[in-house]
């Protein structure tokens, strides 16, 4: 394949849309061998391996996302990666246990580990960094205090991304709070494009698919178009005013067969915002295989693209859609091509949903005024 048109006209090209170029370049052209032969996808392995950075890499979520990217889950089948893990030094052996773990699992597509506590070389050439590292809430601690390391960390972190990742590298927040995480590192990392930095609420959006698919008992992949808007918090509000699901009589809206106003106005809503909590009920610790499988779609459907037709939830920084104020990193529904998101416009808003879409932003302003007095 030839890629001199993407490097010697990357001038041509929009700044997030170059690693794009680079990653969709091999799936939508086949390889030909010197005698015009179109290779197969075992050959097509030989295309440059995109770096990938997890912070936390040690941790629960960490452990169950490494092995999905190694695997292709995130970008791709025949999308070869080097793992860039970074996590704190009291991790040290932890991390090197992951390490010797993947190096044993054998993925075809790994062409490489790293495995660090040092922030310049974790993010280092990275294309794509899942910020999964964070300080969570402890008993007893003040909501200020946890805000304040917090910010400590992202403001690091977004230093180093700054100065050594990729220019156009994507950036996911994971650790909460997540979307004030992430305006923290936008701060912080300039150069960065806005648009290059979300945060992850697609968790919260399967969540709710899959509520909608249990009550149904539908397959969950005939269930698309849930929203969820605002905070990746217990205020955030899950929408299914524009969602539907596939029939044997084509799509329906999910109202229409629910038919049960009732459930879809309370107990779904409590259920899809309370779950994070349920789960740490039940396991006595946070989600982890779930958040990891939703950074791998988070990531997968923006840089792959989304289905026609399908929109996804995912945290971005306002633009003033939606009357939602903007300098804010907000849950919208969007769709994703050629490595970019687009905010889906134009959706009827219902009074119910206003309230509490402005809710959830009231609550994302407070975080943010909190973030930002820990700074001075």
């Amino acid at each position: 394949m030839d890629l001199s048109f993407i490097m010697t006209n990357k001038s041509n090209l929009s700044p997030s849309s170059r690693l794009q170029a680079l990653l969709s370049a091999t799936l939508t052209t086949p390889l030909r061998s010197s005698s015009g032969d179109i290779l197969t996808n075992r050959s097509q392995m030989a295309k440059d391996p995109v770096r990938v950075l997890v912070t936390g890499a040690a941790g629960q979520i960490g452990y169950a996302l490494v092995p999905m990217i190694a695997r292709g889950i995130m970008l791709g089948a025949d999308q070869p990666v080097i793992l860039h893990m970074l996590d704190i030094p009291p991790a040290a052996e932890a991390l090197n246990g992951v390490k010797m773990e993947l190096i044993d699992a054998a993925f075809p597509l790994l062409k490489g580990v790293v495995a660090t506590t040092d922030a310049v070389e974790g993010c280092t050439g990275v294309n794509v960094a899942v910020m999964v590292g964070g300080f969570p809430r402890k008993e007893g601690m003040e909501r200020k205090d946890v805000m304040s390391k917090n910010v400590s960390i992202y403001k690091s972190q977004a230093a180093a991304l700054e100065k050594h990742a990729a220019p156009n590298c994507k950036v996911l927040v994971v650790a909460n709070p997540a979307n004030t995480n992430a305006l923290i590192l936008k701060e912080f990392a300039p150069s960065i494009p806005e648009k290059n930095i979300t945060c992850l609420t697609r968790l919260d959006h399967n969540r709710a698919l899959g509520q909608v698919s249990e009550r149904l008992n539908v397959p969950v992949s005939d269930v698309k178009n849930v929203i969820i808007w605002g905070n990746h918090s217990s205020s955030q509000y899950p929408d299914v005013n524009h969602a539907s699901v596939k029939t044997s009589s084509g799509e329906k809206p999910v109202r229409e067969l629910v038919k049960d106003d009732e459930w879809l106005n309370g107990e779904f809503i409590t259920t899809v915002q309370q779950r994070g909590a349920a789960i740490i009920k039940a396991r006595k610790l946070s989600s982890a295989l779930s958040a990891a499988s939703s950074a791998c779609d988070h990531i997968r459907d923006w840089v792959l693209g989304t289905p026609e037709g399908t929109f996804v939830s995912m945290g971005v920084y306002s633009d003033g859609s939606y009357n939602v104020p903007s300098g804010l990193i907000y849950s919208f529904p969007v769709t994703c091509r050629n490595g970019e998101w687009s905010i889906v416009q134009g959706l009827p808003i219902d009074e119910v949903s206003r309230k509490k879409m402005d809710l959830t932003a009231e609550e994302l302003k407070e975080e943010k005024d909190l973030a930002y007095s820990c700074l001075s």
